[in-house]
């Protein structure tokens, strides 16, 4: 009688071993096998970490084995178990990779195809197409769409963490890891004891020192000590934590009535402004944005102000960016002044410390949680909904969306909700946020999402007018290799044009996003449809620098862009193309580092080496 060997790999996470029966069966071309139960003698089979390896006789030959069904049964009490993968040895010495990296809930059972990606258009056999439309109808059940406020990008629907598909929650180590980061960042800002300096004028501006006492590297040391000093202050718009808003000034604005007479002691090439202006020397920061947004009122004992300023810079002969006037709210008039370098100490530092917090606030909530978070929620859940697992874009796409519905979902619970840290530290909180976040959506277009465009609308692009911006310069350089990567993929599975406009998933996918991310509106740019590869591939690279290397340049960098630890793909030129991907990384990561040498304020956010995959790894 045939006979396989069936090995099996259990998850390393918390919890991720079971006590429960497993059985197996085997659906092949020529028959189905019956239920085998999984078990060793005196041996405790599917623990934490393990991989155990079972042989499997049967009764008549299979075929070529099509699916494997693997149910949980439940032994004492219900005990979920993480399955990574399966892996069959035929009686004719083949060897069948089946990935899984799902959880088993309940007395529940999974489904598996092998390994390879298939396109929709690949599955002739009536069972396959029968398994990948069930898929997705079950995922669509799963995975529904909801307004969690009127203007936003629209989100899961579920209420809390909890609520979510199993499969998308944080394991047991991220969900304490969250937890943990959260009371950290509380403590590091002294929410509870420090609050009330937060919360009246402060007397001294060395007690801004008091903010960095536990947060000390050599980057928040260096501003920590130089935070007064314009060129700190312009290289901060450049290379900052928020480096998306600073723009070539064509023209001055009506509404800032600047002169070269006021701003002439900063002007260091003997023009005026005007023709400073037209030499590309003038650079420019609206935060009209701000302009009526309501200021946090949830503490009736604390008045919260907002501004929404206008910042001119300069870049003066050594190529570095300077403030040359500062007005802080968008109407003229004798009641809001044009603050400038030559005005007394204190007043010039005050006017730029009003613009460090309107541009604190556009980080946080449009730069940060709309531009990384809450788009690369839309595309988490148009991916879940429109593409089966077998399809080779839910392979490439579902490492960089890996626990971000359930972070924003965090973040609606404990952050931005009523009552939440926004609405108790923040002086855009008790909804002023929500409506940046609603007047944002206006600007959210694909254009500005696709990196070298942004740049370029930005009148930012040229390397040798503007030597000192990093964040473009190695942006470009992780841009362009996600996309040779997003090409190698995308030219393995579709050999033609034609063949992607014929994907109806991937048809579904793109138009999930368009619909219910983008609100369907015509303005912002999204495609409905894709109809060539190359415009896949861009749109691939969008996906993925947004969810990457876009939120590490204004967040953090914990895990490495490049690295997919759970084995989607099986096929050789698809493993081939991550191997050059990584290769090419490794070389930017050289690059980055060389330019970084020596430097008192090195940048590495958009190192490949610091940039997680997702926005919530």
């Amino acid at each position: 009688m045939p006979s396989y060997t069936v090995t099996v790999a259990t998850g390393s996470q918390w919890f991720a071993g079971t006590d429960d029966y497993i059985y197996l069966s085997l659906v092949g071309s020529a028959g189905c096998s019956e239920k085998h139960l999984l078990d060793k003698p005196f041996y405790n089979d599917f623990e934490r970490g393990a991989v155990d390896s079972y042989d499997v006789t049967v009764d008549d030959e299979l075929g070529d084995i099509q699916l494997v069904k693997i149910e949980k049964r439940k032994y004492w009490l219900h005990d979920d178990w993480y399955l990574k993968y399966i892996t069959l040895k035929t009686p004719y010495g083949d060897y069948v990779e089946f990935p899984c990296y799902r959880w088993i809930t309940g007395e529940g059972e999974i489904i598996l195809r092998d390994g390879r990606a298939k396109l929709a258009r690949d599955d002739q056999i009536h069972i396959l197409k029968q398994h990948r439309c069930k898929e997705l109808e079950t995922r669509q059940k799963q995975y529904r769409w909801m307004e969690w406020n009127p203007g936003f990008p629209l989100s899961i629907d579920a209420k809390c963490h909890r609520d979510l598909p199993r499969d998308i929650q944080f394991d047991s180590e991220k969900g304490v890891d969250f937890v943990l980061n959260y009371s950290k960042a509380m403590e590091n800002l002294f929410i509870n004891r420090f609050m009330h300096m937060f919360q009246s004028s402060w007397s001294d501006f060395a007690d801004f020192e008091k903010i960095f006492v536990k947060i000390s590297n050599t980057i928040s040391e260096r501003v920590m000590n130089h935070w007064q000093e314009d060129l700190m202050f312009g290289y901060q718009f450049l290379n900052g934590c928020n480096p998306v808003l600073i723009q070539r000034c064509t023209k001055l604005p009506e509404k800032l009535p600047v002169t070269t007479e006021m701003v002439e002691c900063s002007l260091e090439r003997q023009l005026t402004l005007e023709q400073e202006v037209e030499q590309g020397n003038i650079f420019i920061v609206d935060f009209e944005l701000l302009d009526g947004v309501d200021a946090n009122r949830t503490d009736p004992c604390t008045l919260q102000f907002l501004a929404a300023p206008i910042c001119l810079l300069y870049k003066n002969l050594a190529n570095k960016m300077v403030p040359i006037a500062i007005q802080l709210n968008q109407v003229p008039g004798e009641e809001n002044p044009i603050f400038l370098p030559s005005d007394a100490k204190y007043d010039w530092l005050l006017a730029k410390i009003w613009v460090r917090s309107s541009d604190f606030h556009v980080h946080q909530t449009v730069t940060h949680l709309l531009r990384t978070h809450l788009v690369s929620e839309v595309f988490g859940i148009a991916m879940y909904r429109q593409l089966p697992a077998v399809h080779p874009i839910f392979k490439l796409l579902v490492a960089h969306v890996r626990f971000t519905i359930a972070i924003n979902t965090k973040a609606r619970e404990q952050l931005i909700c009523e009552f939440g840290l926004f609405d108790k530290a923040n002086a855009t909180g008790g909804g002023g946020h929500v409506q940046m976040v609603q007047r944002a959506m206006q600007d959210l277009t694909y254009a500005s999402l696709c990196f070298p465009e942004a740049i370029k609308a930005r009148g930012m692009d040229s390397t040798q007018d503007i030597p000192y911006y990093f964040y473009r310069d190695d942006g470009l350089l992780v841009w362009e290799a996600i996309r040779t990567f997003t090409a190698d993929v995308v030219g393995i599975y579709y050999e033609s044009d034609q063949v992607v406009a014929d994907d109806p998933e991937l048809q579904d996918f793109v138009n999930d996003v368009y619909v219910y991310g983008m609100r369907g509106k015509k303005a912002s740019g999204f495609p409905k449809s894709i109809k060539t590869r190359d415009k896949l591939s861009e749109y691939l690279t969008v996906v993925i620098f947004t969810a990457s290397a876009q939120h590490a340049a204004v967040n953090f960098g914990q895990l490495f862009l490049g690295m997919y630890p759970e084995e989607h793909f099986i096929e050789k030129p698809v493993k081939e193309a991550m191997a050059r991907f990584r290769k090419n990384l490794d070389t930017i990561v050289s690059v980055i580092a060389e330019r970084n040498k020596n430097k008192k304020l090195p940048y590495y956010y958009l190192s490949p080496d610091r940039i997680p995959n997702s926005v919530a790894i």
